[in-house]
């Protein structure tokens, strides 16, 4: 199974800390971001990585090369940061079906397997990892309002949550979401969100099953990277 890693922003929130490096090389843990990121990654069963790359991209391309140890990586470029659908769209010719998708800005406690896993039974076409937040928490991200145990919406950053079962950034997807990144409606600010083309999936019917888990840490801010450190030493 491919890997789509999107690693293209620029990560202004977290200051100097990216004033001449990506936020893919970050360091966490004594660590670069991204490595925590790979490593998640191959350990569920990535035998390919395809790491989305932008701003100062050509710096992740010279820290890990055209491998990570014996997986081999391809590097794609989202040249107009227009959000994380676009950014996986950028991968579509090299990726088969069904492919991993983790952001990689994302620091997770538990093994990913699961969520692979769980795309792999049958009559399942796909899976997401998620996790309970507070209601707050919720309205700034996609929310997950579930049918019979399986997706059957994802709303994005609700002023008034259904729920506090909200994504990840761990996917597991059919090809079929290309096309669904193609109809999504850009926002405001001209951005493609994969929750909502994974959304766009559950309503045509695709099944979509979730998988819990118990802590990770979206590296935005300094503090996250503290953060981040603890979860993981």
């Amino acid at each position: 199974m491919k890997a789509v890693i999107p690693a293209a922003g620029r990560g202004s929130r977290l200051g100097e800390l990216t004033h001449d490096q990506p936020k893919g090389l970050v360091t966490v843990a004594g660590r670069p971001l991204l490595t925590h990121v790979f490593e998640r990654t191959v350990a569920a069963g990535a035998d390919e990585l395809v790491v989305v790359i932008g701003y100062e991209g050509a710096q992740i391309v010279d820290r890990f090369g055209d491998a990570f140890g014996e997986t081999p990586i391809t590097y794609v470029h989202q040249r107009e940061q227009r959000g994380l659908g676009h950014a996986v769209l950028q991968a579509a010719p090299h990726v088969d079906d069904p492919f991993l998708v983790v952001n990689g800005d994302n620091v997770f406690a538990d093994s990913l397997a699961p969520a692979v896993e769980a795309a792999e039974r049958a009559g399942v076409d796909g899976a997401l990892a998620v996790e309970d937040v507070s209601r707050d928490a919720a309205s700034t991200t996609g929310v997950i309002e579930l049918e019979a145990g399986e997706v059957a919406r994802i709303v994005e950053k609700p002023t008034d949550p259904s729920s506090t079962l909200v994504t990840t950034g761990c996917y597991v997807l059919p090809e079929a979401v290309f096309n669904a990144c193609e109809l999504v409606r850009p926002s405001a600010e001209g951005e493609i969100q994969l929750s909502e083309a994974v959304g766009l999936l559950a309503r045509a019917g695709y099944s979509l099953a979730t998988v819990r888990l118990s802590e990770r840490v979206n590296v935005n801010r300094p503090a996250d990277v503290e953060r981040a450190t603890a979860l993981i030493e």
